[in-house]
């Protein structure tokens, strides 16, 4: 995708807002009619757009989210914060200093600051001490200098609504991901009118536009959506506000919980699990907890996904990138070993990729897509949920 086509289509995202910064306008259903649209395949497992195609395209931009929508990505993933005044928006880090221009804006210097995050201080421009006005006039960059640096500075931070937004007028069905991150942070630093807290915004913004429905429901088919977070008092909290399918997300097994304080050693055992089952319809493992490596070759797989697996919980892991750096040595430098690993011999319901079309093409390649598998797989999942339901 060309510099100027995906500012163009940057600029349509904002038009058809129709709105302000922090108060976008929710779209009228007939210009989101999905019974002419392409389904969303569930026949295979899901491509999910890590921060958009961000291999490519600076992570978390609307120009990264249209070009992994352009090149097939099943669902569309971002990381949800909140600015100063309580509006959402879409950036990973809870400090500014890796992704933007921040650090060149002497109108901000004084902004620094050092705060407690998941019990290690942090220095840095914090997200949360900045309006959404002074966020829109930051640009962004890619992270990392090995991938392609021409897209530095061309793209601003987007909105929860905005993002939500590129899902809804693709010319297919697209799934969004979003993150409640840092939740325990957020709500911290963050306050909003009626007591209510970061969860309750975020889950009244995909409400506002539409999103409900269990997993495979009919109305999750038209508009699919995963709700992820490492912070699983947040997703049992939500678990009273929307049936919608939620993902427990995992860390390495010696990194600690940050609302619980449990280890994830301790999330990722039996009984835990069963107990989360009630809330969550799967977990996102770091690929590494899946599979520990030594000296960067694979060892043995651990259980997880098999137990996972017998508790009906789907599991996506993250996160796949193509640089060798990201492989480990048993793939010979081909992330398409890697992916033929993790999907025909681990077994896993999808993963979270930040080259968006490797991951097509290689679906593409393996097994093409099935018009006709829709409505078979959402009977199985139908009947799977009924059966969980009356305790089986």
């Amino acid at each position: 995708m060309s510099p100027s086509l995906t500012g163009h289509v940057s600029f349509i995202v904002l038009v058809l807002l129709g709105g302000s910064d922090g108060n976008p306008v929710a779209p009228h259903q007939n210009q989101l009619d999905v019974n002419h649209k392409k389904p969303l395949q569930t026949f295979r497992p899901y491509n999910i757009a890590h921060r958009g195609s961000n291999g490519e395209i600076p992570e978390e931009t609307a120009a990264a989210y249209s070009r992994a929508i352009e090149e097939g990505a099943d669902f569309i993933e971002t990381d949800i914060l909140a600015s100063k005044d309580g509006h959402l928006i879409c950036f990973h880090d809870v400090t500014l200093d890796a992704t933007t221009d921040i650090a060149d804006r002497a109108e901000f210097a004084g902004r620094r600051r050092t705060y407690e995050v998941e019990r290690a201080n942090v220095t840095g421009w914090f997200v949360v001490d900045f309006t959404l006005s002074e966020l829109k006039s930051l640009r962004v960059k890619q992270r990392y200098i090995f991938r392609d640096q021409q897209y530095n500075w061309k793209y601003k931070i987007i909105t929860f609504d905005e993002f939500i937004m590129i899902a809804l007028y693709a010319d297919r069905v697209v799934g969004i991901y979003p993150e409640m991150k840092n939740p325990i942070f957020i709500n911290e630093h963050v306050k909003w009118s009626g007591g209510n807290k970061f969860e309750d915004k975020f889950v009244e913004t995909l409400m506002k536009y539409g999103y409900k429905g269990e997993y495979m429901s009919e109305d999750w088919l038209k508009q699919p959506l995963f709700i992820q977070c490492y912070a699983p008092t947040s997703l049992i909290y939500i678990s009273n506000m929307t049936k919608s399918p939620k993902l427990l997300l995992i860390d390495d097994t010696t990194v600690r919980t940050q609302d619980a304080n449990q280890s994830y050693y301790d999330i990722t055992s039996d009984d835990y699990l069963k107990f989360i089952r009630k809330y969550v319809n799967g977990i996102g493992p770091w690929k590494d907890t899946v599979v520990p490596p030594e000296n960067n070759y694979l060892g043995p797989p651990t259980d997880l996904v098999a137990r996972a697996h017998a508790l009906n919980l789907q599991v996506h892991p993250y996160t796949f990138r193509n640089e060798n750096s990201f492989l480990h040595f048993n793939f010979h430098q081909d992330p398409y070993a890697e992916y033929e690993y993790w999907l025909s011999k681990i077994g896993v319901n999808g993963l979270f990729t930040d080259f968006t079309g490797s991951l097509h093409k290689y679906q593409d390649w393996t097994a093409p897509h099935q018009m006709k598998a829709k409505n078979a797989e959402a009977l199985l999942y139908q009947i799977s949920y009924m059966l969980k339901d009356d305790g089986y």
